[in-house]
């Protein structure tokens, strides 16, 4: 049988998340984004991994800034979005929207999530059951709209969720505690959330992440991915509204939270 990939969260920056991606058979290790050198460095170094390829998410600074560092020590090679490779550090594999490519035994999907940028990917391994959504789908919330519409990114969030609900989520921020606070004023009347938001205080107090999360949990308590749902348009007062102006109404009122 083969041994399954072991994925790492790990802290980088202030609020930043990068992902290990290990397969213990093989010895080959890749990395989801690279918001600093030194936090990863010394991961691997911890581990005694090498680092053989370099998946990027999206163009921002926080997620691309220990590229180079990365790959001049290590030789990995980067794989990115072709729709973004004019303001991605140098790709050595363009990806794009529907497609696959190979990684470590496993098949990774490439799915395009524009709205926090446009161009922004997310990277979904089935046999892994896991997807790695950086700044699109987050755990308890969504990616502020920089470049994207709300229509962009609902239709985004919307291809997310239609994932196998047992898919963990990967997103790349701690921001839930905060997202938390937000959510039970679009979403009063969730006992599932209540649950949540004290699990994330248990969490946080004794400094876990709360990332990644599985898919289910989002569909049960994210309002950004529950603008159909009966009662938060209600709550809203949207009953008829369609599902991507209550999602871009959540996200009015997020930004002004």
């Amino acid at each position: 049988m083969a041994m399954p990939l072991e994925i790492i969260t790990l802290p980088c920056r202030s609020d930043n998340y990068a992902f290990l991606i290990h397969n213990p058979a093989s010895g080959g290790t890749a990395l989801v984004d690279a918001p600093e050198a030194g936090a990863i460095r010394a991961a691997l170094a911890e581990r005694g991994w090498g680092l053989d390829w370099i998946l990027l998410t999206h163009h921002h600074g926080d997620h691309v800034e220990g590229v180079a560092e990365l790959q001049a020590e290590y030789g990995a090679k980067v794989i990115g979005a072709q729709a973004d490779a004019h303001r991605l550090p140098p790709l050595d594999m363009a990806v794009g929207d529907g497609g696959s490519f190979a990684l470590l035994g496993e098949t990774v999907h490439v799915m395009d999530v524009s709205g926090h940028t446009v161009g922004h990917v997310a990277y979904h391994i089935p046999g892994a059951e896991a997807v790695f959504t950086a700044d699109s789908l987050m755990a308890l919330g969504c990616g502020r709209l920089f470049e994207g519409t709300p229509q962009q990114m609902w239709a985004s969030l919307s291809r997310l969720a239609a994932l196998p609900p047992q898919t963990m989520v990967y997103s790349g921020h701690e921001y839930t505690q905060a997202n938390g606070a937000f959510a039970v004023t679009a979403d009063p009347g969730n006992p599932a959330l209540q649950r949540r938001i004290s699990d994330i205080a248990r969490a946080r107090g004794n400094g876990l992440p709360t990332v990644p999360s599985p898919l289910q949990l989002e569909l049960d308590t994210n309002p950004f991915l529950r603008a159909g749902d009966s009662a938060v348009k209600a709550h809203l007062g949207m009953e008829d509204a369609e599902d991507a102006e209550v999602f871009a109404e959540i996200r009015r009122r997020k930004d002004n939270f």
